[in-house]
């Protein structure tokens, strides 16, 4: 664990939604009626650092949603979650891109915060040069046992390609001149969280706790996340602690990962101070 320090780097930070997923609250939120259902969107960070552009997340893999058999064998049968795609020209994560004037070849860095295929499906696009960091744990779950990890949501068509640019770290660890990653298992082996810290006042920064903590109802009631993987779900309260001390500490606003409220205000407030 390292001592996260202000060290400032980024001028821009886009959040983008590039899907959204129709699925059951309790995913989300430990014990609640599985009946009481949400339409989360599929988040993506992009970040304007001096050490270049850094994505944060992918996305879905169009192909497994689109393709009827692909479909069948990636979505259909898991849990209850129904994915969904934005309309868009070419991919919702290029189309994305191309509305901000920004090329694949533009990004530096590509982080993830953990192999989930709506978070991960989009590093088919980054296959031979980006670099893409991972934790170490995860990348090792993603690889193992193939049934075990597509059960809990893991694609390996995604990432399993010896031309990935695997850059993996343990642990917390700065990725970027002002992102630091947060290591928070429990939602996954190796999930992630970053903190972000803004160019300008000592209290301008963010934390991104992607499926750390999906709603914020997460961290202001401390509820337990409801997808868990070798933990107990009190075991997640902890992680969410954990960012909440970080946020606090910086006096930084914590974004949670699919929050359907959350998010889409959060992108439209950034968005709006860009083009200040």
């Amino acid at each position: 664990m390292i001592h996260i320090k202000r060290k400032v780097g980024v001028n821009r930070v886009f959040m983008l939604t590039v899907g959204w997923e129709d699925l059951p609250k309790s995913w989300s939120v430990h014990g609640v009626d599985p009946e009481i259902r949400l339409m989360e969107p599929v988040p993506v960070v992009l970040i304007e650092s001096i050490d270049g552009w850094v994505m944060l997340d992918t996305g879905f893999n169009k192909a497994l949603i689109e393709d009827p058999a692909l479909y069948r064998r990636f979505h259909s049968k898991f849990n209850l979650i129904k994915p969904i795609l934005p309309s868009y020209e070419v991919d919702p994560l290029l189309d994305a891109l191309d509305r901000l004037d920004i090329a694949i070849d533009d990004i530096s860095v590509v982080a993830l915060s953990h192999l989930h295929n709506d978070h991960a499906g989009g590093i088919r696009h980054f296959s031979g040069g980006t670099t893409i960091v991972i934790q170490e744990d995860e990348l090792a779950f993603g690889l193992g046992d193939q049934a075990r990890s597509q059960a809990h949501g893991l694609a390996r068509v995604d990432y399993d390609d010896p031309l990935i640019n695997w850059h993996q770290i343990s642990g917390d660890a700065e990725i970027a001149t002002g992102i630091d990653a947060i290591f928070t298992p429990g939602h996954t082996p190796g999930h992630m969280s970053f903190v972000v810290h803004l160019d300008g006042d000592e209290s301008k920064g963010l934390v991104f706790a992607f499926d750390a903590g999906d709603l914020m109802e997460n961290f202001d009631d401390e509820k337990p996340i409801g997808g868990f993987l070798d933990v107990t779900p009190e075991k997640t309260v902890e992680q969410i602690q954990r960012l909440k001390r970080i946020a606090s500490e910086f006096h930084y606003q914590l974004i949670p990962g699919h929050d359907p409220d959350v998010w889409p205000t959060m992108a439209e407030g950034l968005a709006r101070q860009v083009h200040l």
